[in-house]
């Protein structure tokens, strides 16, 4: 019994020191030139405008593009439950605040993390651009960050949106599974 208490109690403390290592991670910003800011999909409210998680990733994208740290935005996401495209109105909300439709890729078939870092590296080969810099939520940082990696893209910097609600108690150890997870495919 004394052997599975010790294992039991090894397991969780391996398993904080890992998700501690992931929300250091993911704060721990990076702001750096890139050719890209990508942004994935997230909560579209039912007036169709992003919830108020998704617009704390656009606002710190937004953010970055005025700085001129990289010329573009592409945004990622599917038609969710609500019925709405998450790009275009990722899109529509970045046009509102001054970025011109023509600096916005929007890519609406990011259905999962994976699948928004295969169509971003797809569109950067397609264009030439190298570089990417990730603006998501803290937790989902080094797992996208992971997937852009995985899919060929150089990730010169990242940016958490700061946002913080009582979800990310759920949010945060999921992402430590799901890095995991990622990371252990191969």
């Amino acid at each position: 019994m004394r052997k599975i208490t010790v294992l039991g109690s090894s397991a969780v403390g391996m398993f904080l020191l890992a998700t501690t290592a992931l929300v250091l991670a993911g704060l721990n910003d990076k702001e750096a030139p890139a050719d890209v800011i990508v942004v994935p999909g997230n909560t579209i409210l039912p007036d169709g405008t992003p919830s108020p998680r998704l617009q704390a990733r656009l606002d710190v994208a937004l953010k970055q593009f005025q700085a001129h740290r990289a010329p573009r935005i592409l945004v990622s996401g599917a038609t969710g439950k609500e019925g709405f495209d998450e790009a275009a109105s990722m899109a529509r909300y970045l046009q509102s605040r001054g970025v011109p439709a023509s600096a916005i890729i929007e890519d609406n078939q990011g259905w999962t993390t994976d699948a928004t870092a295969r169509n971003a590296a797809f569109l950067m080969r397609a264009h030439g651009w190298k570089t990417a810099m990730v603006a998501t939520q803290y937790f989902h940082v080094p797992r996208f960050r992971l997937a852009l990696a995985r899919a060929g893209i150089e990730v010169s910097g990242q940016v958490h949106a700061p946002y913080f609600e009582l979800r990310d108690l759920y949010s945060v150890p999921r992402e430590t599974v799901g890095y995991a997870v990622y990371f252990a495919r191969p």
